[in-house]
C-alpha cells in the first residue's frame, strides 16, 4: 500500500510539474503574444490607414475659406430632408424642424454661424410667408433648401422670381411633387453651380408618386469682406 501511496505521489508530481512547464513555455510566451486583434488580421497599422471623416460625412474636404455642406431631399412623403453646414445638422427629422414642402436654412456667408430656419407648406400654406421670408434675406446670405413630398404646388412667379435671384436655374419649371435640393446666396451674379431637380414621372419615380430622394454635397466659397 505504502508503494502504491508513492507512485501514485511521483505521478502527481509528475503531473503537476508537466503542467507548469507548459504554462511558463506556451501561455507566457506565445499566448501574450497572440491577442485577438492580431488574430483577426487587424493591426495598429490598418487602423492608422483607415480614411479620415470629411464634415458633414463629406467624401472630400473643402479647402481653406470654403464651407462644407450637404443637403437631402425628403423621400416621397415618409422620410423627411436633412442640411448639413460645417458638420453641423441645422434640419433634420431628428432636430423636429422640418415639414412638408420647402425646408430653408440661412447662413451667414461670412462665418457660417446659421440666422433663420424656415418651413413652408407648399401644399395648402400661405405662400406669401415664404415670399416674406425671401424678401427679408440679406445681401451675402446663403441660401440652403430642400424639398419634402411637394414643392411648387403653391409656388407663383414673384417667389419663383426670388430664388432665381439666389441662382437657380429649375425653380421656373418645378412643380408637384418634384424633388430639388439647392444651394445659393443673395447678390450672387451667376447661376449656383449647386442645385440638383429631378421630375415627378410615374413612368421613372422610385416611389409610388414620387421620384427618389436626392443628395447634394460640396464646398461653396466663404463671403470674404
Amino acid at each position: 500500500m505504502r508503494v502504491t501511496g508513492v507512485i501514485r505521489s511521483v505521478v502527481l508530481l509528475v503531473t503537476l510539474l508537466g503542467t507548469w512547464f507548459i504554462t511558463q513555455t506556451y501561455f507566457d510566451h506565445s499566448w501574450k503574444v497572440i491577442s485577438l486583434r492580431s488574430w483577426l488580421g487587424v493591426t495598429n497599422k490598418a487602423r492608422i490607414e483607415q480614411p479620415p471623416r470629411h464634415k458633414c460625412g463629406n467624401q472630400q474636404s473643402c479647402p481653406q475659406n470654403y464651407f462644407a455642406f450637404k443637403i437631402i431631399s425628403g423621400a416621397a412623403n415618409v422620410v423627411g430632408p436633412s442640411i448639413c453646414f460645417e458638420d453641423v445638422i441645422l434640419m433634420s427629422s431628428v432636430r423636429n424642424n422640418i415639414g412638408r414642402g420647402l425646408n430653408i436654412a440661412l447662413v451667414n456667408g461670412t462665418n457660417g454661424k446659421l440666422l433663420k430656419t424656415g418651413i413652408f407648406d407648399m401644399y395648402s400654406g400661405d405662400v406669401n410667408k415664404l415670399d416674406a421670408f425671401l424678401q427679408e434675406i440679406k445681401v451675402g446670405t446663403i441660401v440652403l433648401t430642400a424639398s419634402y413630398d411637394d414643392p411648387a404646388t403653391k409656388m407663383n412667379v414673384k417667389v419663383r422670381e426670388h430664388f432665381e435671384g439666389l441662382g437657380s436655374s429649375h425653380v421656373k419649371k418645378l412643380g408637384f411633387r418634384d424633388n430639388w435640393v439647392f444651394l445659393g446666396a443673395k447678390g450672387m451674379k451667376d447661376k449656383s453651380p449647386f442645385e440638383e431637380y429631378i421630375k415627378n414621372d410615374r413612368k421613372t419615380n422610385k416611389y409610388d408618386g414620387w421620384p427618389e430622394m436626392l443628395e447634394m454635397e460640396g464646398c461653396t466659397p466663404r463671403k470674404m469682406d
